[in-house]
């Protein structure tokens, strides 16, 4: 805990750019890559060094085994900006009364 706090710091474990890439089977240069293609957002320190979570790291997966399966960089894009909005539908829609859904 923080002297000015009651509540207690929550540790969110992150990794490095290294770690990430090694985890995933990239080079670090592919990540960053992938980073200005818009694909990933890793958080970043005050000193600027990126940091990624288990989140990022999913997705990095994701992104290396649609790579995989042939779909190119710009297509990757479209389906997770399309998974992201599905994502987003499923939770307005989960959210509306039962009745409401049913008309």
């Amino acid at each position: 805990m923080t002297k000015n706090s009651a509540q207690p710091e929550v540790a969110i474990k992150t990794h490095s750019i290294a770690t990430a890439a090694q985890s995933v089977g990239v080079s670090v240069q592919t990540v960053r890559l992938y980073e200005l293609r818009g694909l990933i957002t890793p958080a970043r320190t005050s000193g600027g060094t990126r940091r990624y979570r288990a989140d990022d790291l999913a997705r990095l997966r994701q992104i290396s085994d649609l790579i995989e399966r042939g779909v190119n960089l710009a297509g990757i894009g479209i389906i997770l900006e399309l998974e992201a909005e599905n994502d987003g539908l499923r939770e307005q829609l989960a959210a509306r009364p039962r009745r409401q859904r049913m008309d």
